[in-house]
């Protein structure tokens, strides 16, 4: 499949809401010899798939959802949820932990008026099974650490649930291939599926998506995708917990719960990319490493390089030591200019540059304040479903998820992974049974080797 086609393709499978904004027209696009030129067709942003970008979600019936993972995030979501419209309500809630929960429905009530009643608070592994029985619930919230995550989406869209979906959607290949089996099932079954990458719910990084389609900063030739910063949150083992316990507990630091943070943060800025380059890598190199980490098995930094049909690349780096520089942004580099996102002070935001610095385009955010995308992604997911104008990211999240993938068994390994090897690779991270306890096969700070871990791809 060519670029635009696979574009395109990918951008529709949910078309949004469409705004319709005016399109603009560009020429001079390159068409490969280097030295011609020609018209480029002019996509409006409705072709393109570009929701709406309403304050607040439309009046309707009454929406029910149910919240899975009462921890910051999914509390965090269930709070984005209740904000995004009138007519909705969380009415059921499942976690393993009981204080988790209880800080999930104080905040709830507090903050909304929103009570979920005894009856429907379930705990335990199989906790999602017992919300997805509920018949009146319409849309389950899914925000447990990132392992369990295709399981959960698979049982939802197979109980005719709407579904938000945090990010990232899987840690390995073998999750990727169940997201996206569910994903084509619930296009079937008509259902509405969001998911928690921000980004895609911008309306500044829509825009400017419309300008690099519509050909504003030429043929596209590479990007580079980043996000760096400073340590990041860890929980020390209690006595009191067992290791199943602790490595929830503590899950972003777990490479088996959350995939390493090249999937849990870095994703945002790959997927942006993978977005605005339209196509998928064929195969990628990288290294990364364990430095300062606290706890867990994870590493500290990463660095990929992507390579692409027709000689393109992408460069991707995810760090967390204190004391060093932070990036986090993506940049798509064209043949007249480039699309970036990097907030440097005098050049604020969502903006297009050609090579001398000038400004091509660049979002009004004088005239066209952005809501919070977090709080976009949930009105975008009502609206979606009270206005039948389905949405449906979760493949597009899994191919993004499984581009991260790609990057963090090459910095694994120290190997020159394909794109074929690691979307057909059986890898699977994580016990086979779910039960509190010991987990013999998991080593607090050991992290992989390059060199001596083993290829995904053997």
């Amino acid at each position: 499949m060519d670029r635009r086609n696979f574009l395109t393709s990918s951008t529709l499978i949910g078309a949004g809401i469409p705004l319709g904004l005016a399109s603009t027209s560009f020429t001079s696009c390159s068409t490969g010899d280097g030295n011609k030129s020609a018209a480029v067709k002019s996509f409006t942003p409705e072709e393109l798939g570009m929701y709406s970008f309403v304050d607040v979600a439309p009046d309707g019936k009454p929406i029910k959802a149910a919240l899975v993972g009462c921890g910051d995030r999914g509390t965090g979501a269930a709070t984005q949820f209740l904000k995004s419209g009138p007519n909705v309500s969380i009415i059921a809630l499942a976690d393993l932990f009981p204080d988790r929960m209880d800080t999930c429905r104080q905040v709830l009530k507090e903050k909304f008026n929103n009570e979920v009643p005894e009856a429907n608070r379930f705990f335990g592994f199989d906790a999602y099974q017992k919300v997805l029985a509920i018949a009146e619930i319409d849309v389950v919230l899914l925000c447990t650490p990132t392992h369990f995550r295709p399981e959960q989406f698979k049982a939802a869209v197979e109980a005719g649930k709407n579904v938000f979906m945090e990010k990232p959607c899987a840690v390995d290949p073998f999750g990727i291939r169940t997201v996206i089996a569910a994903a084509k099932d619930a296009t079937r079954k008509g259902l509405t599926v969001v998911t928690g990458n921000q980004r895609r719910h911008s309306r500044a990084y829509w825009e400017a998506y419309v300008q690099v389609r519509n050909g504003a900063i030429g043929e596209i030739l590479s990007g580079s995708a980043h996000w760096d910063q400073g340590a990041w949150w860890n929980k020390k083992q209690r006595p009191e917990w067992n290791d199943m316990e602790y490595n929830i507990r503590n899950w972003f630091n777990i490479k088996w719960l959350s995939g390493d943070h090249i999937l849990d943060q870095a994703i945002h800025n790959i997927d942006i990319v993978t977005w605005f380059m339209g196509d998928r890598p064929i195969k990628a190199a990288g290294f990364g490493g364990r430095a300062q980490r606290l706890t867990g098995d994870i590493y500290d930094f990463f660095s990929v390089d992507y390579y692409y049909n027709q000689n393109r690349k992408m460069l991707t780096t995810a760090r967390q030591i204190d004391g060093c520089e932070g990036n986090v942004s993506e940049q798509v580099y064209g043949t007249k200019g480039m699309f970036t996102t990097k907030h440097d002070g005098e050049k604020e935001g969502v903006r297009l540059e050609d090579y001398n610095g000038n400004i091509i385009w660049a979002y009004d955010y004088k005239n066209k304040p952005e809501k919070d995308h977090y709080d976009q992604e949930h009105i975008h997911l009502v609206e979606s479903i009270r206005l039948g104008k389905k949405i449906n990211q979760a493949e597009d999240l899994a191919y993004s998820t499984l581009v991260a993938i790609l990057g963090r068994e090459a910095a694994y390994t120290g190997n020159l992974i394909t794109w074929d090897e690691i979307q057909a690779s059986d890898l699977r991270y994580g016990p086979e049974k779910y039960e509190m306890g010991a987990l013999p096969d998991y080593h607090e700070g050991v992290a992989p080797k390059p060199g001596k871990a083993p290829n995904p791809a053997s």
